[in-house]
């Protein structure tokens, strides 16, 4: 195999294929970048049997081939060449000469045979969106992802298309995040669970870009983006998810419109006085016209006042601040809906069109009220 690429096109490829190699595994091929090189291709692959990506770099193809490097020292050195045509030259003992300029290095890589290529799949279900659409979905949703794999449904995501409605739902255990977007024509329905591991890596890709579509398909076991000249195949999370329509109820005793800025910074300035460690509430004090919020903590106290408009009953409530932070900074909308109950049921916020819903569950505040 020999090929020659612009290093520029090379890393960017070989950084995009990296987000598939584990960081532990019992299987050393699993360790590799496969460089496959076709008539009038040359693909970069990496797969860590649940996330697998394949991209096209552009280059000039001398000889046909195929070799698996390891993923660390291919791409260190890659990223350390001059900024120039890289030739990648390959012999029948897996020896990988690698030049740029003066540069030379000779490393060993390995047969492609044993590596796991990624799976033929059927493509019949799928939906097409801009890259900037899905790349939105994500930020305002994979934040309320579990971190934990206790319970697995919790560690990805709900993408229910019914017609041409794309609802994402995401949750775990303490605040629910869901992005709802109309699509540009009707689809099958479909409902299926995207990791949520798997849903941070396509966004770290993505141009972001209104002009540039992404599609996705989607089979009983697998999701598959496309877009850029890159494919990332996902294995999908089995099971069935959580029910969460009853806990979006438009019920409410308490209605606060709000500077989004406004909340946002308070709260912010609130958590100066938390330690990480600590799990201190803030509270809020809702009454005519005027919003109080207060933290006290070991270190100090803050006492805040924002101007807001009300409907309904005052309400003294606590909540974890960083999932109110959380939620407000992918809020794109200068003011937001706030939709409470009592102090323990669920708070709800919401955009002007309500094509954004964050619930998040209050806190037991006694200890912490002065």
């Amino acid at each position: 195999m020999k090929i020659i690429c612009p290093k520029g096109e090379l890393l960017n490829r070989v950084n995009i294929v990296l987000k598939a190699v584990p960081t532990k595994t019992t299987m050393p091929i699993l360790e590799s970048i496969v460089i496959d090189v076709k008539q009038n291709t040359i693909k970069l692959i990496a797969n860590d049997m649940e996330l697998g990506i394949e991209t096209i770099a552009k280059g000039e193809i001398i000889e046909p081939g195929s070799i698996a490097l390891n993923s660390k020292i291919f791409s260190e050195i890659i990223r350390k060449l001059p900024d120039n045509d890289v030739t990648i030259q390959t012999n029948e003992n897996y020896s990988t000469l690698i030049t740029c300029e003066k540069a030379r290095f000779t490393i060993s890589g390995s047969s492609s045979e044993e590596f796991p290529f990624l799976p033929d799949i059927e493509k019949n279900c799928g939906i097409t969106l801009s890259q900037f659409t899905l790349k939105e979905i994500i930020r305002q949703t994979v934040f309320s992802i579990a971190d934990n794999e206790s319970n697995k449904i919790m560690t990805g995501e709900l993408f229910e298309i019914t017609g041409d409605d794309l609802k994402v739902v995401s949750l775990d255990g303490h605040r629910v995040s869901v992005r709802k977007v109309k699509l540009h024509q009707s689809y099958q329905d479909i409902k299926v669970i995207v990791p949520g591991k798997t849903l941070n890596e396509v966004s770290k890709i993505l141009s972001g870009e209104f002009a540039d579509e992404i599609e996705l398909y989607f089979t009983d076991k697998h999701v598959i983006f496309e877009f850029d000249d890159t494919i990332v195949l996902s294995r999908l999370i089995e099971g069935i998810f959580f029910k969460i329509d009853q806990m979006l109820s438009s019920d409410y005793e308490t209605k606060v419109n709000v500077n989004k800025k406004e909340l946002l910074s308070c709260i912010d300035r609130a958590t100066l006085l938390v330690k990480e460690s600590d799990k201190k509430p803030i509270i809020i004090n809702i009454a005519d016209g005027n919003m109080q919020l207060k933290m006290n903590s070991s270190i100090g106290s803050m006492d805040e006042e924002i101007d807001i408009t009300k409907e309904g009953k005052d309400i003294l409530i606590g909540f974890n601040p960083k999932f109110l932070i959380d939620a407000l900074r992918v809020i794109d909308d200068e003011e937001v809906s706030i939709y409470l109950i009592n102090s323990k049921m669920p708070c709800i916020i919401r955009d002007k069109e309500e094509n954004y819903i964050y619930l998040v569950l209050p806190v037991n505040f006694n200890s912490a009220v002065q």
